[in-house]
């Protein structure tokens, strides 16, 4: 009996044992569990709290910036502003977050840090748009609302990202521009002042007389509500043309009534011209004949509207 009694308490005692084993692996893979389960609750928690915390903070340094004069008014600042302290938060967020999941921040901290310059290499113009947007809002070239040329597209400012302002043209098209070739290319604000000037180029004949056309523009331009008295306007001759003298108008008027100005002037000195008599000639084209055939001028008249019938004032269109 003894034989068969031992070998049966060696394994009695090898499957206690083994069951021991086994309840404290479980054990600790339930601590590990709730442990895990605790954590990944609180990282929930601080991604949420870290999502208002950002809407809050942009919130809060919008608010802070309305205050202060200089940015009161300013909506590219206040814009930027918001969206920068937004990211930091987030940012912040988000490492607090990778520590309670147990991840070692400072080891990413170093693998990062270790691929810097591959990351740099790879995104040289990402980071180039955000330092561009920076010293765009350094130096203030333009604000929300102003119109602006950048390398041949026009359009009012619409919003100063960290990356792309964005324009919208006058067929209220938006127009995406990367920062850095804003910064880098040739930049017009076309409202950056109060006031701009309207030029406008009128063509009269040869015979008419030169002095009374510039009068009659110039007491034209006078007469618009929208001219500003000073600087008065200016009239003069700019060019000896093939077929005509060009004489110019040059009118002060406020940046928000530019176009419209523009349009009633050139269409009053039109009609102020016609009223004084004074000719606004088209293109003239002579054939030149071989041999003895006679020169024969021909007129060449631009395609437009007919003619007014006669016995109406030259004035009317």
């Amino acid at each position: 009996m003894s034989i068969f009694v031992a070998p049966l308490n060696e394994a009695v005692a090898a499957g206690q044992k083994a069951a021991a084993i086994d309840a404290a692996m479980i054990a600790k893979l339930t601590d590990m569990a709730g442990d895990f389960a605790i954590n990944l609750t609180v990282a929930i928690l601080i991604f949420a709290v870290t999502l208002f915390a950002s809407k809050w903070a942009a919130r809060a340094a919008r608010n802070g910036l309305s205050r202060m004069r200089g940015f009161r008014h300013d909506p590219t600042v206040l814009s930027f502003a918001t969206q920068v302290v937004r990211v930091i938060v987030i940012i912040i967020g988000m490492i607090a977050v990778l520590q309670r999941l147990g991840v070692q921040t400072t080891s990413i901290i170093a693998v990062l840090g270790a691929a810097s310059l591959a990351v740099g290499l790879a995104l040289q113009g990402t980071l180039s748009n955000v330092a561009s947007g920076i010293m765009l809002l350094i130096l203030r070239p333009y604000r929300v609302g102003d119109v602006v040329d950048v390398g041949g597209m026009s359009g009012t400012v619409q919003r100063l990202d960290l990356f792309t302002t964005q324009l919208s043209n006058a067929n209220n098209h938006k127009i995406v521009i990367p920062n850095s070739k804003v910064l880098s290319d040739p930049l017009t604000n076309l409202t950056g002042q109060q006031t701009r000037r309207v030029e406008i180029h009128f063509g009269v004949g040869y015979g008419d007389d030169l002095n009374k056309a510039r009068c009659v523009l110039a007491d034209m331009a006078v007469a618009h509500a929208q001219v500003l008295p000073d600087p008065h306007p200016w009239t003069g001759v700019t060019a000896l043309l093939d077929s005509s003298v060009q004489v110019t108008l040059h009118a002060w008027v406020k940046v928000e009534d530019w176009w419209q100005t523009q349009a009633d002037l050139m269409q009053g000195g039109k009609e102020a011209l016609d009223a004084a008599g004074i000719e606004i000639p088209f293109p003239h084209q002579v054939a030149v004949p071989y041999g003895d055939e006679e020169v024969v001028p021909v007129l060449v008249k631009p395609v437009g509207p007919p003619e007014p019938a006669a016995g109406k004032n030259d004035g009317e269109g």
